[in-house]
């Protein structure tokens, strides 16, 4: 979308949004490759280092077996299809053949525990799943908590289950002869859970349209990707807005291949030899993984490398770290902003634009950010105030899933016209725009926004725990570390071995990401006088006296 200038000015001046009446994301990004005779969409990395490619047409062939499986399964158009595996082939598949079905896929990571998968499949009422081997024990487990849920379907099986099927064979006794719906820009087409900062997570619901509007805030920051030779990867899981979206759909989108792997745990030597060894020229690398990266002693000794482009978001980047970038890979990496409900809204591009070290850019073409205040009035250049984006823009939700009072709470102005991110920020007097912090309580711990309320709830289903806050404090690898602080139940005496227990109970229940690295035992929490946590006090508190360290 897209035309290169010689300024930002003029790239903005050029640019216009083309966002069809009718539009399907399963279309976009594989059927017209495969009707056009395109080549190799996915590289697989396996875990054993096998590489196998995968072609436009395998996946139009895949995704249209899938389709009719899903069609035939008792499910119909509107129904919501969990997807629970990683960076693999399957995964891009199960997303394509929902959309193909007009059905609306909702990505889960795998990392996540029984609880908090049991919360997502059972909030947005998932009629069928597709799934792997590896997480199938988690599924079994909270089965009967998901009565809407019709088909399950697991990859790596040879033969099917009692309650599930075996997905390979299922395919291969599938027509792979479909026509895909015919779906409106509009219409439904994907579920993200994005964290909040009380109670549960909630599922952003966006419209088939939001991969185009993700596609300004890709090609800005990749320097007017794609060009010729551009191969994608990312170590961010596709589960996330930030993986599916922010490269997958994307880079489909424009016929340029994609390296799907999975870290079990991020390797920084060996993200340097994937990138050097399967000639990756773009990536999105979250902070935390360039900083790990970055610990890794002269690579180019070592990896013949040849990016072309980069591009990072999560926290601003300072100087040092953009230094590191120009040296190591010769490229300027390129920060953006964006969140689950309005993604890639804000970035630089080094190609058109100065990078300001501490700046996480300007309004990507096609996008009006401004700074307001709490009326949702935007303030003079230089003020603080929220960071907000203009309604009617085509990469913003439809609306969280069930929750219209929290969709009416996100948008503020005399006739709603700003929608809030929940950031706080800045813009200068040249239109920079800069992260000041956040206006409520979520965490950002290694790339990740992290709701302490699903963690709480977690936390309170432990027999020890009679009360407990959960807050971010300064992390020096993972920006914010995750804290509980917690009352114990009557009887109970505080102990290292508590503590490890407490923290097992998390990572098992939730997901490992979100289990509390730190956790402090207190007499009370403190309270406003309607009974609400002052997670501010707690942070103030711990900033104060600095106890706890990372484990």
């Amino acid at each position: 979308m897209l035309e290169r200038a010689d300024s930002y000015d003029e790239v903005c001046r050029r640019f216009r949004w083309r966002i069809p009446q009718r539009f399907n994301i399963a279309v976009d990004v594989c059927d017209r490759h495969a009707d056009a005779g395109a080549g190799t969409a996915l590289i697989h990395i396996a875990a054993d280092g096998s590489v196998v490619e995968h072609s436009f047409a395998d996946l139009k062939r895949a995704s249209n077996r899938l389709a009719n499986v899903l069609a035939a399964g008792g499910l119909s158009r509107g129904d919501r299809v969990g997807i629970l595996m990683p960076q693999r082939p399957e995964t891009a598949v199960a997303h394509i053949a929902a959309h193909k079905v007009g059905m609306v896929s909702v990505p889960l990571f795998t990392l996540f525990g029984e609880d908090a998968l049991a919360y997502r499949l059972g909030d947005c009422g998932a009629a069928a799943l597709v799934t792997d081997r590896e997480s199938l024990a988690k599924i079994e487990a909270i089965r009967d908590r998901l009565p809407a849920l019709k088909l399950v379907l697991v990859a790596d099986e040879a033969r099917d289950g009692g309650w599930w099927r075996a997905l390979a064979p299922a395919l291969d006794a599938a027509s792979d002869d479909f026509a895909p719906v015919d779906t409106a820009a509009d219409d439904p087409a994907v579920i993200i859970y994005t964290s909040g900062t009380t109670g549960q997570p909630k599922g952003a619901l966006h419209a088939h349209r939001v991969l185009l509007g993700h596609l300004p805030g890709v090609e800005f920051p990749h320097d007017f990707f794609p060009q010729p030779g551009d191969r994608f990867w990312t170590p961010a899981d596709w589960a996330w807005i930030g993986g599916l979206f922010d490269v997958l759909l994307p880079s489909l989108h424009h016929g340029v291949p994609v390296v799907a792997h999975r870290f079990a745990k991020f390797d920084p030597e060996a993200a340097f030899d994937l990138i050097a060894r399967h000639g990756v020229r773009n990536s999105f690398l979250p902070p935390t993984a360039l900083k790990l990266m970055r610990q890794v002693q002269d690579p180019r000794a070592r990896h013949a490398l040849a990016m072309r482009s980069i591009g990072s978001g999560g926290e601003t980047l300072g100087t040092e770290l953009l230094d590191w970038g120009r040296t190591v890979f010769g490229v300027t990496i390129n920060e953006f902003y964006g969140q689950t409900e309005c993604n890639l809204v804000v970035g630089n591009c080094a190609a058109v634009m100065p990078v300001r070290p501490g700046s996480m850019g300007k309004p990507v073409p096609g996008h009006t950010v401004g700074i307001v205040d709490e009326a949702g009035v935007p303030v003079a250049d230089g003020e603080t105030g929220s960071i907000a984006v203009r309604r009617g823009d085509p990469v913003m939700f439809l609306g969280y899933w069930n929750k219209p009072e929290a969709t009416d709470a996100k948008f503020a102005g005399p006739d709603k016209e700003w929608m809030l991110t929940g950031d706080l920020g800045r813009r200068d007097g040249d239109g920079y725009l800069h992260y000041v912090g956040r206006d409520d309580d979520v965490i950002t711990s290694a790339g990740y926004r992290i709701g302490p309320g699903e963690i709480e709830d977690c936390l309170a289903a432990h027999p020890a725990v009679a009360l407990a806050a959960v807050i971010g404090v300064p992390d020096p690898l993972r920006t914010e570390a995750v804290k509980a602080c917690i009352v114990l139940a009557e009887g109970t005496a505080p102990s290292d071995g508590l503590k490890a227990e407490i923290q097992e109970h998390v990572k098992r229940r939730l997901a490992a990401h979100e289990y509390p690295r730190i956790v402090e035992f207190m007499d009370a929490l403190p309270m406003t006088a309607t009974g609400k946590i002052m997670r501010r006090v707690l942070r103030e508190r711990h900033a104060a006296d600095n106890r706890g360290e990372p484990s």
